[in-house]
């Protein structure tokens, strides 16, 4: 067995902040050659952060980014660094669907002041999330080893090593016993198991050592929990990063020797050294699935309002449970100070919501205001009157009081420079249970990706670690309070019905025929499935959230808004 001294940084990096990603690449060189590791292994494409989007379509940033890999490269010393950037091709490739792809997405291999070699991305994923084979040239590089520290390495980039046939598993065949992957893998449930899985298989199949190292933290919809592992070439997993937190690590890793190594290029002044051995790094606990959910949920908001400027947040607090845990999560996220939650009553709201209300933001610390909004329901019937007289009182008027407390959370944002934080959740957005201009109004919402039940799930998980939200709010029947005694239960099934309901008709696909043979009343399940179909519409101007499910609405689930398709 060799040693190889292997570091990897588990770091947050902004699309598009090409000084800002330099600057924190530098510092983690800098960690590496204090800590004289043999390699550092950085995410994917983390030059320009993931993903760049139509980003790469503009010449002058493909440019800068290239300008920042000159820089890296000249600092680089002799700790070997892999680290991902957008390398442009020498002439565009025409694909089979005709169009052109001039970049691919790569990782250069740096040391001793120079690159000594690129590696391009060869699976493209295409499919959910991501869409690479708009942007991205498939590479048609043939199989190239790395000499680092006396052991021949492989380099491949996220998708790469989710085949067993891909790159990974060819480059352990050509004599890689090391196999270096960069990532940027976003979180859904259950992901980090899956992860586990998928790199001890390949590890043991391929006899070789694995180096996974993740990005972390919010871009847009997508959230990077971190989680980078290290897997011996016996699939034995022998370091996890934590989640959803920045770590620099370092470790002696035994990797195997005495292979073949036909196709191999050596770094100049890349060499084995000795030197005392590192301590093991200990592996965090892992967070529980409501846990991991809730710190998806903190990490997406923080990075949204923090990346794009704001200093504050504006939440209209209903005294529901949606409300409540939204305002929770962005306490946890920015501090009380950055929080503003506004309770707006009409006639129709109860006394317990304004108290419930205050409640919460005492709990929370956080700025509360209250302000009624009878005198302005009451100007928009009088000004609707002559339209609206004679006519039976309705969903019109209900959606005028959401209309109302949307444009004061709206005004209020004008004015202060807060962010407004819808409040809905996946359940309401998936069947329309809600009002477009209304309480759909804002710039994130943190609740887009999470079904009713599973809200109240982190809300009680959120409670048993500090009481914050009131129990009177998680005990009420939820209500929209829009008219004289309604409630939720009126226009929609029970939550706990409707929501696995839901998940087998977005997330798994099922038809109406499959979903009402697992025991479902088949009528209920097509009117759900006919309530889903015909709200695209409204979801398609819907503000953007964070995703923690296996297909969130938005660019994971595409559906044509004009559809006449009717699910049996």
């Amino acid at each position: 067995m060799n040693t190889i001294r292997v570091a990897g940084a588990q770091i947050d990096l902004t699309v598009g902040d090409l000084a800002g990603n330099e600057e924190r690449i530098l510092e983690a060189m800098h960690f590496a050659e204090n800590a004289d590791a043999d390699v550092l292994l950085f995410p994917e494409l983390a030059v320009v952060g993931y993903p760049p989007e139509d980003l790469v379509l503009r010449e002058g940033f493909i440019e800068e980014n290239l300008e920042v890999l000159a820089r890296l490269a000249a600092a680089s010393g002799r700790c070997t660094v892999v680290v991902g950037f957008v390398d442009p091709l020498d002439r565009g490739v025409i694909d089979d669907d005709s169009v052109e792809r001039r970049v691919t997405n790569a990782a250069a291999v740096l040391a001793g002041g120079r690159i000594v070699g690129v590696y391009h991305k060869e699976l493209l994923p295409n499919y959910g999330v991501f869409d690479e084979a708009r942007y991205f040239a498939e590479s048609r590089d043939p199989i190239r080893l790395w000499e680092i520290g006396g052991v021949a390495a492989g380099v491949s980039i996220c998708e790469d090593i989710w085949s067993s046939e891909g790159p990974p598993a060819r480059q352990a065949a050509a004599g890689a016993t090391l196999l270096l992957n960069l990532n940027g893998s976003p979180f859904h449930t259950g992901k980090g198991a899956e992860r586990v899985r998928l790199l001890s298989a390949e590890a043991k199949r391929s006899s070789a050592a694995i180096v996974y190292v993740n990005c972390v933290g919010g871009q847009d919809e997508l959230v990077f929990d971190g989680d980078s592992m290290v897997f011996d070439a016996e699939g034995s997993l022998v370091y996890r990063a934590p989640q959803f937190t920045e770590e620099l690590f370092v470790l002696d890793l035994p990797v195997p020797t005495g292979r073949d190594r036909s196709v191999v290029a050596a770094p100049a002044g890349v060499k084995a050294v000795d030197r005392e051995p590192l301590p093991m790094p200990e592996s965090v606990d892992r967070l529980s699935d409501d846990a991991a959910v809730y710190e998806a949920l903190v990490t997406g908001l923080r990075d949204y309002v923090t990346k794009n400027g704001f200093k504050e947040v504006v939440i209209g607090s209903s005294g529901g449970i949606d409300s409540g845990l939204a305002a929770t999560i962005a306490v946890d996220a920015l501090g009380p100070s950055a929080v503003h939650t506004l309770t707006m009553p009409s006639r129709y709201s109860s006394e317990g919501s304004v108290a419930d209300s205050r409640a919460l933001a005492e709990n929370l610390g956080c700025r509360f205001s209250v302000i009624p909004i009878e005198t302005a329901f009451e100007a928009l019937l009088t000004t609707l009157d002559p339209l609206f007289h004679g006519t039976e009182s309705g969903v019109a008027e209900e959606n005028l009081q959401a209309r109302i407390r949307g444009t004061i959370l709206m005004g209020v944002s004008n004015k202060f420079g807060g962010m407004v934080v819808a409040t809905g959740n996946k359940s309401e957005m998936a069947v329309g249970y809600a009002t477009l201009y209304g309480d759909m109004a804002g710039g994130y919402a943190v609740l887009k990706d999470v079904y009713k039940t599973v809200v109240y799930r982190l809300a009680r998980w959120r409670n048993r670690h500090g009481i914050v939200i009131p129990q009177e709010i998680i005990d009420k029947a939820p209500s929209a309070e829009l008219r004289p005694d309604q409630f939720d239960t009126d226009s929609l099934p029970p939550y706990g019905v409707l929501d696995a309901v839901l998940e087998e008709y977005i997330e798994r696909d099922r038809t109406v025929k499959e979903i009402a043979a697992a025991g479902y009343d088949r009528q209920l399940v097509a009117r759900i499935g006919r309530m889903v179909d015909r709200n695209e519409y409204k979801r398609r101007q819907a503000p953007p959230g964070v995703k923690i499910t296996r297909k969130g609405f938005g660019r994971d689930r595409r559906l044509p808004i004009t559809n006449r398709y009717l699910s049996q």
